[in-house]
């Protein structure tokens, strides 16, 4: 269990994962720039709020990324299965 010290928004946190230091790393800078973005964008949106639109804009990321997985397996399904009726 690999172990990180970050700052997300100025703030110390002790990370602990499964995953490498150097993802868990990679991971709190993602989601520092993403709180980043949002607060500057509205100087008045509060920690709480910024957390909110980060995490909603991350889901929204995930699930996008999840269709066109979703969708380009099944060409790559649709595409094996004609090669293999033209090589049988």
């Amino acid at each position: 269990m690999a172990s990180a010290e970050v700052y997300i928004l100025g703030q110390k946190y002790i990370l602990k994962g499964e995953e490498s230091e150097e993802y868990i790393k990679a991971l709190a800078l993602y989601v520092d720039k993403k709180l980043q973005e949002i607060q500057q964008s509205s100087l008045t949106v509060n920690q709480t709020k910024a957390a909110i639109l980060a995490a909603l804009g991350i889901a929204d990321e995930l699930f996008k990324l999840r269709d066109e997985h979703e969708s380009l397996t099944k060409k790559i399904e649709t595409s094996a299965d004609n090669l293999s009726k033209i090589l049988d």
